[in-house]
């Protein structure tokens, strides 16, 4: 071979030589990087950067989710952890989360009933550079339950009938503050428990608009709305078994409008008596306080030949009972809640400190009535229900076991016979499962299969929710259960 000397072919990509150079391949990006994240929020809350926004929500790992009841929802959403507590996550476009985002302030900021919203994340986008929708972020409502967990078992015609009129005040005290919903369903609420009746918390904005006054027709364009919508949500429980059979969905959901009506012309129309009945203004405004409203305001003219006269409140706020239960102890209550603390707290001074001043009375009861019954709920029972409603619910506890028993029973009596016979059988309203299990993630899993598939089926079977709700519609619901919105 003439003294040739052959060189082995090169293997090394990186050096020069007789095979084609390649390219190198490229470093594959960390699994964890978020990248340029443009995030609007009210406060500052680091935790959220911890979360695997380059994830696309529906995949999102199990360890990041909270197992916790979701109703139906046109997007994708999770309840996911964020430290020691829990937000709900929509992915949704840019302007309907922006525009969610900051009608959900406005609202907090006229102190209506609504979910908290937290922050709208932009900008995301996968590892492989892939871009994701934004999402709007949302807190968690504490001992809430969307309609469809309180159906998961058949319930009573009255539960259906209080959550109703729950829905019908919530769509009144929008309405008195201008804001036109566009969007109203029990499916876009939530429902936390109310001294026997029910509070309602909308949940999605993305359709509201807030204006100085609402229109005639704006308004009954949002009730019709709400007809054709809860109709319809009865009738797929009704499908299901999950509502009596005897139910007429459609005469029920008019319910919201004769509840929504009613509750309405109380607040708003004009009155008009006779000069010597006087005494129908403090009457017009003792009711209008019943309901749970204040006036702050209202306006009185008298006929040329002063004969008749006409009044017609001006300022109708809600929450009479809450700022009253506030203003004298400090404690935060659901109206219904307080009207019931209320009613106990006079009594209490009624029979205790008679020639009290209420302020003094009021911190007595807090003393020996309030606390004792809140600390005397073990610690692993604490999460049952939130204290107001504890409260509540023992001393309708009481009033029955006096009925039945023929006699005074002490309070201490009464917490042990509660303790043992109710709130042990209760679901846990407010737990968190911060590491689900796997059948609850099956269950997860098959809930988000069933928003891609028309959410025409329902939700599993619990039995502790149906226990649950025989309690609620049963002797819990107590003599004062009657629905606000008449």
């Amino acid at each position: 071979m003439n003294g040739a000397k052959w060189q082995d072919e090169p293997t090394d990509y990186e050096m020069l030589g007789k095979l084609p150079r390649k390219e190198p391949l490229p470093e594959p990006p960390p699994q964890n990087v978020m990248g340029s994240l443009s995030i609007t929020a009210a406060a500052a809350d680091p935790e959220l950067l911890d979360l695997p926004w380059h994830i696309a929500l529906e995949q999102w790992p199990e360890e990041y989710l909270a197992a916790l009841p979701r109703g139906i929802s046109r997007h994708i959403v999770r309840f996911a952890k964020l430290g020691s507590s829990v937000i709900a996550v929509k992915e949704t476009g840019e302007h309907i989360a922006r525009h969610e985002y900051h009608m959900l302030r406005r609202l907090q900021r006229l102190d209506v009933p609504c979910v908290e919203p937290v922050a709208v994340i932009r900008d995301r986008q996968t590892p492989e550079g892939k871009p994701l929708d934004p999402v709007l972020v949302t807190r968690h409502l504490k001992f809430s339950l969307p309609y469809r967990a309180l159906f998961s078992q058949m319930l009573r015609k009255d539960t259906l009938t209080r959550l109703i009129d729950a829905q019908a005040l919530l769509l009144v005290r929008l309405h008195l503050i201008g804001f036109y919903w566009g969007d109203v369903s029990l499916s876009n609420t939530l429902f936390r428990r109310d001294a026997g009746a029910f509070a309602a918390y909308l949940v999605d904005a993305e359709t509201g608009e807030l204006y100085p006054d609402l229109s005639t027709g704006q308004r009954e364009y949002d009730l019709e709305i709400a007809r054709v919508n809860i109709a319809g949500e009865l009738m797929d429980l009704l499908d299901g078994g999950l509502i009596d059979a005897e139910v007429d969905p459609v005469a029920t959901s008019e319910r919201i409008m004769d509840s929504y009506r009613n509750l309405w012309a109380e607040l708003t129309e004009k009155e008009s008596f006779e000069l010597g009945e006087r005494w129908r203004v403090s009457a017009r405004i003792r009711r209008l306080n019943e309901l749970g409203f204040d006036v702050e305001e209202y306006a009185i003219k008298t006929t040329p030949d002063g004969s008749t006269i006409q009044l017609q409140p001006k300022v109708v706020d809600a929450g009479h009972h809450q700022r009253r239960l506030l203003r004298l102890t400090g404690l935060d209550a659901q109206e219904n809640q307080a009207r019931r603390l209320l009613n106990d707290m006079d009594s209490f001074r009624a029979d205790n400190f008679p020639d009290q001043d209420e302020e003094i009375a009021a911190h007595a009861w807090v003393s020996q009535v309030f606390e004792p019954i809140v600390r005397a709920i073990p610690r692993e029972l604490s999460g049952k229900l939130e204290p107001a409603e504890v409260v509540h619910q023992v001393l309708e506890h009481r009033w029955y076991m006096s009925e039945k028993l023929d006699r005074h029973v002490p309070l201490a009596e009464t917490l042990q016979s509660y303790i043992d016979t109710v709130l042990r059988h209760r679901r846990d309203e407010a737990a968190i499962m911060l590491n689900p299990d796997t059948q609850t993630l099956k269950l997860i899993e098959a809930d988000a299969a069933r928003e891609d598939d028309d959410f025409d089926d329902e939700l599993a079977n619990d039995d502790e929710l149906a226990n649950d709700a025989e309690i609620a519609d049963d002797e819990l619901a107590g003599p004062e259960a009657t629905p606000r919105a008449r």
